[in-house]
């Protein structure tokens, strides 16, 4: 069963007739985390991103009710290939694409998953999966279906991004993994940026400071090169009303983390995290970019190094950061490997025409390009 919501107001709370309810529900036993299509900030942006386009969440059952929510949209095009495909919904400002899945029904999820878009007159092409940890629930899922079921698929692209899980306290991670004369240049930097004036870390703990901690952050982001660019939050007043509305309801959920370094009482730094189940992912960070002297996104990050290694609820944490990212892989260790697939739609007389040639030609193209670039 799949609900489709156009762009209209609260459109998942008026006409869903799944409850958010029996959503939150299926969330709180995930068998893979991912904040980013948990009710908090899925439905932040349902309401206020979703302009203009169609998203389909695309509902597995069992008898037992809900085990799987998939949001997908209809791409025209597939790279730079004018191929019209069906892919997990992967807004400007989500980061992790695994869809939510009763622990333990990951095979049974996917089955059904794949059996709605093969029968649905809407999906063209194939199935384009973005954002998925190549080590994870569903990624596994997916591999045994594609066996089971003989149906075609290919990985298509991955790369590592850096994560933080670790059992050690913070200064102990620090110490073992930061090089000394890193750690040395960073005490400096603290020293010096102390000489200003007051400068204070926070971590949000009252809800009634919310609303003017998210204004402090769009504020501060938009201050810097983003802002100049356009890509910053506040450029946009639908993305505004999606980061107030996100943080709104993780705040009430109790999955809003987010923290701040002050100097004189004015941010400087700010970061802001999305907890799941025992992990959290690193949303946005905003800096005082006229104070980049000091390093103060990299301050902001030992801050958070200590939050999360002192919170014994946060197992571990995703960064959320693209392929080697100067910054924080020279902090963090670990690394996730996030993979994109693109999988086999099945169908009957022109549908299934059209989408055996669509993966043929994805696949092919994609061939030939590697043959030309020697990596074939």
């Amino acid at each position: 069963m799949d609900m489709a919501f156009h762009p209209s107001p609260l459109a998942c709370d008026t006409a869903a007739p799944t409850p958010r309810a029996r959503w939150t529900a299926l969330a709180l036993d995930a068998a893979e985390a991912n904040a980013f299509y948990a009710p908090d900030m899925l439905g932040a942006a349902l309401d206020h991103l979703a302009t203009g386009m169609t998203v389909r969440l695309i509902q597995a059952r069992t008898g037992e009710g809900l085990i799987g929510l998939l949001p997908v949209v209809m791409q025209n095009r597939h790279g730079r290939l004018p191929i019209g495909c069906v892919a997990n919904w992967m807004h400007d400002h989500c980061f992790f694409g695994a869809p939510i899945i009763r622990r333990g029904q990951e095979l049974t999820a996917w089955r059904d998953f794949m059996a709605q878009l093969d029968a649905a007159p809407w999906a063209r092409g194939f199935l384009h999966l973005e954002g998925i940890d190549a080590a994870g629930a569903n990624a596994a899922a997916i591999e045994t279906l594609c066996v089971e079921q003989r149906r075609g698929w290919r990985e298509i692209h991955r790369y590592d991004r850096a994560m933080l899980r670790s059992d050690l306290d913070a200064d102990t991670y620090w110490e073992a993994h930061v090089r000394s004369k890193k750690r040395k240049e960073l005490r400096r930097l603290q020293k010096r940026l102390a000489e200003l004036g007051t400068v204070e870390q926070r971590l949000l703990t009252d809800p009634a400071d919310l609303a003017d901690w998210c204004s402090d952050f769009l504020a501060l982001e938009a201050s810097g090169w983003k802002g100049k660019e356009g890509t910053a939050l506040a450029c946009k007043p639908e993305h505004i009303a999606f980061f107030r509305a996100a943080c709104t309801a993780a705040s009430d959920a109790g999955r809003l983390h987010m923290l701040r370094i002050d100097l004189d009482g004015r941010p400087i730094a700010m970061l802001v995290n999305f907890r799941h189940g025992e992990g959290a992912f690193s949303f946005k960070i905003a800096i005082d970019e006229t104070l980049g002297r000091f390093s103060p996104g990299v301050l902001i990050e030992i801050a958070n190094l200590h939050a999360v290694q002192d919170d014994t609820d946060i197992g571990w944490m995703d960064s959320c950061a693209a392929a080697d990212h100067p910054m924080i892989d020279s902090l963090w260790a670990e690394r996730r490997t996030i993979a994109k697939y693109r999988i086999a739609l099945r169908g009957k007389g022109v549908a299934r025409i059209q989408r055996v040639a669509a993966f043929a030609l994805a696949n092919g193209t994609e061939t030939l390009a590697r043959f030309l670039k020697g990596q074939g």
